[in-house]
């Protein structure tokens, strides 16, 4: 059915008082959205903290009243939304995204054109979801990237931190032996299954909390996740990976990655960081 869409800035403000006035008022859905592009990164453990600036968008029924909705609300400004396939809607900026020169990442039914005369083409479909890792954020593209230029087959790879799924099953699909995908959330493992079957690689993935995961050496691990707790975890990282392999570090800015790689210095001959936008890369080579 179609709707009113009712949006509100407030600045700083406790997002509470409205959210309470909006339902009282008669709102189906309330949502807090980042209202200048301030993304909130690594915040204390526990925390769930909002932007800086917030900007709130509440339907109604489109037969709701909108003049009592403006006398309430007189800053608000408002919008007729026509009724559509909202399960679709919300991929509708998502396309076939291409890293390095074989890897696509492909929502659900869209296929990219490719040129016949190119290298063989590696196809992932996935649809973005609850857990965290479709390509679209730097630090995963750097990530993809990295895979599309290694030569993986046969290897044993380590996706800690995986999210979607995303990294194991490019690096499956790209030709690695095995992946075992680490994550502390439940559902980024159910994710990371269905995503594995969807790809046709859920029979060389295992899934696994950290708890969980045991200690096999494996010959590479990715970890595309926060600079503290890659800080944390640099000597339980050097302990799986084996001699000659490769450690691969994302989620860190810009000016972390100085502090990363000098951790992981003690068991890793790192290679210079790869940025994008405030992002880094940081990889290293295993000493014996």
């Amino acid at each position: 059915m179609p709707f009113l869409q009712l949006t509100l800035s407030i600045g700083s403000a406790d997002p509470a008082p409205f959210e309470d006035a909006l339902l009282a008022a008669g709102a189906a859905s309330i949502t807090l959205e980042d209202a200048a592009d301030d993304p909130v990164l690594e915040p204390p453990p526990g925390s769930t903290p909002l932007w800086p600036r917030v900007r709130i968008k509440a339907l109604f029924d489109s037969a709701a009243d909108a003049d009592a909705l403006r006398t309430l609300f007189s800053s608000a400004t408002f919008e007729h939304i026509a009724d559509r396939a909202w399960e679709r809607e919300w991929l509708k900026d998502f396309h076939p995204m291409r890293f390095g020169r074989r890897l696509w990442i492909c929502p659900g039914g869209q296929r990219p054109q490719l040129d016949e005369t190119a290298d063989a083409q590696c196809l992932i479909e996935l649809d973005p979801g609850l857990a965290f890792g479709t390509g679209t954020h730097p630090t995963t593209a750097l990530c993809l990237e990295w895979l599309d230029t290694t030569p993986l087959h046969g290897k044993s790879i380590v996706d800690y931190g995986c999210g979607s799924g995303v990294l194991a099953i490019a690096a499956l699909k790209l030709g690695a032996a095995s992946a075992l995908a680490i994550d502390i959330d439940p559902q980024a493992l159910i994710a990371t299954r269905e995503n594995a079957a969807r790809n046709q690689v859920a029979q060389r993935l295992t899934v696994a909390l950290p708890e969980a995961a045991g200690r096999r050496p494996t010959e590479i691990l990715l970890a595309n996740i926060l600079a503290e707790p890659l800080m944390e975890l640099a000597s339980s990282f050097a302990e799986r990976i084996t001699p000659g392999g490769s450690i691969v570090l994302s989620g860190i800015l810009r000016s972390q990655a100085p502090a990363v790689a000098s951790r992981y210095a003690a068991w890793f001959d790192m290679g210079p960081a790869i940025f994008r936008d405030d992002w880094a890369l940081l990889y290293g080579v295993r000493r014996s």
